[in-house]
């Protein structure tokens, strides 16, 4: 019983080392002349609207390349899953498109991501880009041990803060990024180094047990969400803590909980409220109120890359490495 005790604890221990010495691999930084490429993996969105976003990449010294998604239509799709998956493929297998920018949200993209083939992408990974439903993609790829750039969307470009745009062309460019944000009342202390996964909470609740759900171990994991109802955060979150997701976890960044709904007799509690209650008893680090999201103010974060993440009386403090 010893001897098979001591064999446990040492594949524990071999295993553990070997999950933190994970190679992460950061798609090239881009530069000026470089090509960003711009398509819909889900809702549909006509160019015009984009115009914003593609000055944007252009003042930045970037070429831009519109995909065939764009002004496509099938309903509420830019176009049949095939033609959106299509698109996507042809942008991660050409050479001279060093990132893929997602038009816009919605859903769908769920939908063509077993269509693709990565194997060209993993060799030389480019950046992608988005958030809400393109949280499907940033776990796809993050299980690849790749970054990803949970960062506003082309349609955002026209209502985006300063601050927010900014974020984006350092996360970009390569520029040093971290994050100085207000204490929350809910913050819990403590301080974490680790992986940041994550982004749109339903999105990943969506994608639990399938080949694109996050790892979430060893990792410090960011949520947020837009226009849910108030149970159906605390039916998310319980799932995500009953099925151990929440467990191994080194800390926790909740971004905007945006536009929630209530039923016509209340909840009683709001968003953080609920949220709180469920991590209350997780000793790791708990920040709230993070400026990422369905916000004006949705700052770029580098998922797939370690950080330094610390709670204090003051301040949140996040730091990519």
């Amino acid at each position: 019983m010893f001897i098979k005790k001591i064999i446990a604890l040492f594949f524990f221990f071999n295993l553990t080392i070997l999950h933190s010495q994970t190679k992460l691999t950061m798609p090239e930084y881009l530069k000026k002349g470089d090509t960003v490429g711009i398509l819909a993996t889900a809702r549909k969105i006509d160019l015009a609207t984009l115009q914003p976003g593609i000055k944007l990449l252009e003042s930045w010294g970037l070429k831009v390349v519109i995909g065939k998604t764009i002004g496509k239509e099938q309903n509420q799709l830019a176009g049949a899953d095939w033609q959106r998956a299509t698109d996507f493929q042809e942008m991660i297998d050409n050479p001279i498109i060093k990132a893929i920018w997602a038009a816009k949200g919605g859903y769908g993209t769920v939908r063509i991501v077993d269509r693709i083939n990565f194997e060209n992408f993993k060799k030389k990974p480019k950046w992608v880009i988005g958030f809400s439903d393109v949280t499907v993609l940033h776990s796809h790829i993050n299980n690849m041990n790749i970054g990803t750039l949970h960062a506003i969307m082309t349609i955002s470009a026209k209502s985006a803060t300063p601050e927010a745009i900014e974020t984006f062309r350092k996360a970009l460019f390569g520029e040093k990024l971290e994050y100085h944000i207000p204490n929350h009342a809910f913050n819990k202390p403590g301080k974490a180094t680790g992986e940041l996964v994550g982004g749109n909470l339903s999105v990943l609740y969506s994608i639990q047990g399938s080949e694109s759900a996050v790892d979430m171990n060893g990792k410090i994991l960011f949520l947020e969400d837009l226009d849910e109802y108030l149970y159906h955060i605390g039916r998310m979150m319980m799932n995500l803590k009953r099925n151990g997701s929440l467990k191994g976890l080194k800390g926790i960044i909740i971004g905007g909980m945006t536009s929630m709904n209530d039923n016509d007799i209340p909840w009683g509690h709001d968003s953080l409220q609920i949220i709180q209650d469920i991590v209350k008893d997780l000793n790791i680090p708990v920040a709230y109120n993070f400026p990422a999201g369905h916000i004006k103010d949705n700052r770029t974060l580098i998922l797939g890359k370690n950080v330094i993440f610390e709670v204090n009386s003051n301040e949140t403090v996040l730091k990519f490495q």
